[in-house]
């Protein structure tokens, strides 16, 4: 299913967009050396119930996971990139964490990702792994806009990540989003340009570019959800949902000074 948000739908995604950007730049905040993992769950579970909105991810349970997932927000630490499920982990000085949130509010969603390092030690390897991952995200967006293709983004995230030498796993990828966290079309992270739907007004894109230092090849923990290289090396991850307007991308799932 493809929708095209109204303007009235519209009004409510950016209001879901910046909730969405507000918690995860205040949970980013929050995580320093020392802090759980279930810390960080609880901390977005109490910020989602308190805007009077739900996750997406409590409820979700697709055929390639162990559902429900049970918790409020996907904690991913170093090798694992996806799907990260909220466990007993203590975040530890130069950890890579990428935090994944959706959320519902008025009968819209948003979704959005971080990667960053927590603590005072920063990798090289990782500080670079984050930066292309954000300069393939904003390649995409630049490459959206209505009347262009949906391998127009694709070719656009993938040329930053094949040009920085990285892997491209196209099993997980960007989506559609509305009414609901999942939606066609899908967003490959790479692809061929003038492919695929024609992007219209109204319609919402989340876009994530992600990658593993090493290998495009996945596992999946014992929890069934957890998504890790299976080389053991690092990962990271950068998502904003977009709205296609008349004369272009807005992005949605920025948070606003006022909110800061």
């Amino acid at each position: 299913m493809i929708e095209i948000l109204n303007p009235a739908e519209l009004t409510r995604a950016r209001e879901t967009g910046a909730l969405v950007g507000h918690i995860l730049q205040a949970l980013k905040s929050r995580s320093a050396v020392g802090t759980s993992l279930l810390d960080i769950d609880r901390w977005a579970e109490t910020m989602i119930v308190e805007a009077g909105a739900r996750s997406c991810y409590v409820d979700y349970a697709p055929s390639f996971g162990r559902g429900p997932f049970g918790h409020y927000i996907c904690t991913s630490v170093n090798d694992a990139v996806l799907h990260g499920l909220p466990h007993d982990y203590t975040i530890a000085d130069g950890d890579l964490l990428t935090l994944d949130l959706a959320v519902s509010r008025g009968g819209v969603a948003a979704d959005s990702a971080v990667s960053f390092i927590v603590g005072e030690s920063k990798p090289p390897e990782s500080v670079v792994l984050i930066s292309t991952t954000e300069r393939a995200l904003r390649a995409g967006i630049a490459a959206a806009g209505p009347g262009a293709r949906i391998g127009d983004i694709s070719h656009a995230i993938g040329s930053v990540l094949s040009e920085a030498g990285y892997p491209i796993n196209t099993e997980f990828g960007g989506h559609g989003i509305g009414s609901t966290m999942h939606q066609d079309p899908h967003v490959s992270n790479t692809g061929r340009p003038g492919r695929g739907y024609t992007l219209r007004p109204g319609l919402l894109l989340a876009l994530e570019p992600w990658v593993m230092v090493d290998t495009a090849e996945l596992i999946t923990d014992p929890d069934g959800w957890t998504l890790r290289s299976a080389t053991g090396c690092r990962t990271a991850h950068s998502e904003h949902t977009i709205a296609i307007t008349s004369d272009g991308a807005e992005i949605l799932t920025l948070a606003t000074p006022a909110q800061l």
